[in-house]
């Protein structure tokens, strides 16, 4: 799915006046700079990466405060809490998936499985409960920790 960013920042720019906030060039900027990123991030791996890739900056306050309205609008997704590490995602032209976090390298792999979604459906209906939203994190150790665990 081919992923439209000007017309992402046309729709963000629309979110942040009926917020009556201030568009900026810095917040703009950061949609694509998260789009080009292409992977789970902490935030302050995206702070590093950020400063690293533009040539007037942008702040931490800046990108934290951008964060949150991105979350708020729609297109970054806060997916693994793990002690006290957030980990998000930027999930336009991303179907629905879960994560398999490993604990000793950080390594996140996606995965969908169709039994596992009809499962939770079926709990919902089980209960008579509408469900918004769900997340499902595995944490464990990847095969490639394993084997270095045994060699």
């Amino acid at each position: 799915m081919s992923v439209d960013l000007k017309e992402i920042k046309k729709e963000f720019t629309k979110f942040l006046k009926r917020k009556n906030m201030k568009v900026t060039q810095s917040r703009l900027d950061l949609i694509d700079l998260i789009a080009d990123y292409g992977k789970h991030f902490e935030v302050e791996e995206l702070v590093s990466w950020v400063s690293k890739r533009t040539n007037r900056g942008v702040s931490r306050s800046t990108i934290y405060r951008t964060l949150k309205l991105l979350q708020d609008f729609g297109i970054i997704k806060e997916v693994i809490k793990q002690n006290n590490r957030t980990i998000y995602e930027f999930i336009v032209g991303k179907s629905h998936h879960d994560h398999l976090v490993c604990v000793e390298c950080g390594k996140i792999t996606e995965f969908v499985d169709e039994d596992i979604e009809n499962l939770q459906d079926e709990v919902c209906a089980k209960y008579g409960f509408s469900p918004l939203n769900h997340r499902l994190e595995i944490f464990g150790i990847c095969s490639e920790c394993m084997s270095r665990k045994k060699t």
